[in-house]
């Protein structure tokens, strides 16, 4: 209780097995995710460099719940779930908690009002956890002003975050403490458990149905409509919850690749996003997958009701011909199932790309270069194009279908894909010897080379 800030009236250390009332599941999921924040290393130290602070081995970690302040300052009806205090050396960095599980979400009046008790008690930040998703902690799910002068930091982990990171420190096998690893298995049981209140993003709005039947009319979309904005809002959601679906899947962090230009700025990425909604009538995303052959790119088609999923890599340049190139494409796919699979080829200029299917092209290679025997391909998409038909508009089974349409495409393609990468230079003939550096080994340019190196000397 020492490290408690001075103006903390009242604070009970998190409880691994918090006693509380059956009827407070918010209360028993942050008192049990707290524990194991400061009780765990690598999962407190992971989660706090997520929102800024560098936790080496040295520094202490600590959590409270049912904080109370002194009623002489602040507003006594707001009671944050809880407390994380960091302490290195003689520095602390505070922050309260406001957690809300199931369908309960966060709210602006009660942020808004966390951010002012927090700057009023000289508090460092404040963390939501809930059901909602956000790119990334720093980027909160809901539009919150802060005032000018506040120096209080703003953050927000969704549950499936917190989730995810601790089931990917279990899977690598990142735990190095058994007891320490045996309450964070237990943390991810609680948290995949249907009681704890946890769910990911289930359903896009109502506004979903709504737009797909006016493209479908030939209705253009308004950059500036509610409806717009709130599709657009659920896309971001749904890119998070399904770049963590994959990452639990295939146990590394897949990340959403954003343009540079709008890494970090919510309001940028809003309004790039409904004006390609507007042009074009699709939803996308590009999910970056460590190590793998290229990104996926995720293709939501409004006006054709489709989820494509895809992946460019550049074509064997050691490889003289088309069907030369897209056999060493082909050869990769031997496993991959033909339902739904085409191939896109991109030749040199500015000629639109060919398509075929998996099936046609394992039947017949010599289709590809028809018309263009005399140039090469450059580079080759894979493509899953599944049609969704009237499922499309309906908000579960859309998100259903993709969230299992992308992991699909991982399993069936790019597990298997590899980039193309130009071989070692061979040793040229007369210079297989190491020590073969006689002026009738070197040529012109070598010989050049060692005059002006030891002319430098």
């Amino acid at each position: 209780m020492s490290n408690l800030p001075n103006v903390i009236s009242r604070g009970e250390p998190a409880r691994l097995f918090p006693v509380l009332s059956e009827t407070s599941k918010e209360g028993r999921a942050t008192a049990v995710f707290l524990s194991c924040l400061a009780n765990v290393f690598e999962y407190g130290s992971g989660l706090l460099s997520s929102v800024g602070q560098r936790v080496g081995t040295r520094a202490k970690i600590e959590c409270f719940t049912e904080v109370g302040f002194e009623t002489s300052k602040g507003d006594s009806k707001l009671r944050p779930d809880g407390l994380i205090v960091l302490t290195v050396g003689s520095r602390k960095w505070t922050a309260l908690v406001e957690a809300k599980v199931g369908v309960n979400n966060l709210t602006t009046e009660q942020i808004e009002g966390y951010l002012a008790l927090a700057q009023t008690h000289k508090i460092d930040a404040v963390i939501t956890i809930s059901n909602e998703f956000s790119a990334a902690p720093q980027l909160h799910p809901l539009a919150i002003k802060q005032r000018a002068s506040s120096k209080v930091s703003l953050y927000h982990w969704s549950w499936m975050y917190l989730l995810t990171e601790a089931d990917l420190l279990l899977t690598n096998q990142e735990i190095l403490d058994t007891d320490q690893r045996y309450i964070l298995s237990e943390l991810v049981r609680f948290l995949t458990h249907p009681s704890a209140g946890v769910k990911g993003f289930d359903a896009m709005p109502k506004s979903w149905g709504e737009m797909c039947g006016a493209v479908r009319a030939g209705a253009p979309i308004d950059t500036n409509s509610a409806d717009a904005r709130e599709v657009i809002g659920a896309w971001h959601q749904e890119v998070r919850d399904l770049s963590l679906i994959l990452s639990r899947q295939v146990g590394v962090e897949v990340t959403n690749r954003l343009p540079r230009a709008l890494v970090g700025d919510a309001t940028a990425r809003m309004k790039s996003d409904l004006a390609d909604l507007s042009n074009t009538k699709c939803l996308t995303a590009c999910l970056q997958v460590p190590a793998a052959a290229a990104p996926i790119d995720v293709c939501v088609n409004i006006a054709q009701r489709t989820i494509t999923s895809s992946a460019k890599i550049k074509a064997p340049e050691d490889k003289k011909s088309t069907k030369a190139r897209l056999n060493w494409v082909l050869r990769q796919l031997q496993k991959t199932p033909e339902n739904d699979l085409h191939i896109r080829l991109f030749w040199p200029g500015r000629g639109p790309h060919t398509q075929h299917t998996l099936s046609a092209l394992r039947n017949d290679l010599s289709i590809a270069d028809q018309g263009r025997e005399k140039v090469q391909v450059r580079e080759i998409e894979i493509c899953l194009v599944r049609e969704l038909g009237g499922r499309f508009a309906q908000s579960k089974n859309f998100i259903k279908d993709l969230e299992t349409a992308v992991p699909d495409f991982y399993e069936n393609v790019m597990q298997y894909l590899k980039a193309w990468q130009p071989p070692a230079p061979r040793m040229r003939e007369g210079r297989n010897e190491a020590s073969d550096v006689t002026p009738a080994a070197l040529g012109p340019v070598e010989i050049h080379r060692a005059l002006m190196t030891a002319d430098e000397r």
